[in-house]
């Protein structure tokens, strides 16, 4: 069996991180064949065009190592109902010069965390809306909102709710289908 090698993005910067926290709980639930990696954005320099002639080396190191996944995992907190600046950030420096992003055709999922009630909805639908630019297949179900999420780990970070970890282990299944069947072999 082929083993598919997934980018995972966080959106939030926090070191206690509850999108973090939850990305490793996924990357333990993760099928055998999906082997997922956390892909750092937290030092990108804020895109601007006229940076392209000189490119810093941060964007050039997130253009390698997305161009080299097979997929993409995004987790996103919600910031005033939509998506963080560094999140947006990252995918405005991977979909640029125009014409040669890295983001196109590497089929998607999102997650959205949030210690409120409806989980980070309106930052898991400005995702999408990106992502369908970028031309990201984004996985239509299951959705993925996490809500509560203050209640949900250990002191050392640990997922210790049952239903979260059934859910999240169904969820990375099907996933794990969406990735097989939409990949550029």
């Amino acid at each position: 069996m082929k083993t598919y090698k997934i980018g995972v993005i966080v959106g939030s910067l926090r070191k206690e991180s509850f999108n973090l926290k939850t990305a490793k709980a996924l990357i333990e639930l993760a099928p055998k064949s999906l082997a997922l990696e956390l892909v750092d954005i937290s030092g990108l320099p804020m895109y601007n065009e006229d940076l392209e002639e000189d490119t810093p080396k941060e964007w050039v190191a997130l253009r390698k190592e997305i161009k080299a996944v097979d997929g993409l995992l995004f987790l996103t907190p919600e910031y005033n109902r939509s998506v963080t600046g560094v999140l947006k950030n990252a995918l405005d420096v991977g979909s640029r010069p125009y014409g040669k992003g890295v983001w196109s055709g590497k089929p998607g999922a999102i997650v959205s965390v949030s210690i409120g009630a409806i989980g980070g909805f309106g930052a898991n639908h400005h995702l999408r809306q990106s992502l369908v630019f970028v031309n990201v297949p984004t996985m239509a179900q299951p959705e993925a909102y996490i809500g509560g999420a203050a209640d949900l780990f250990d002191a050392k970070g640990k997922l210790t709710n049952d239903s979260t970890r059934d859910f999240l282990k169904t969820y990375m299944e099907a996933f794990e289908k969406w990735v097989i069947t939409n990949a550029q072999n």
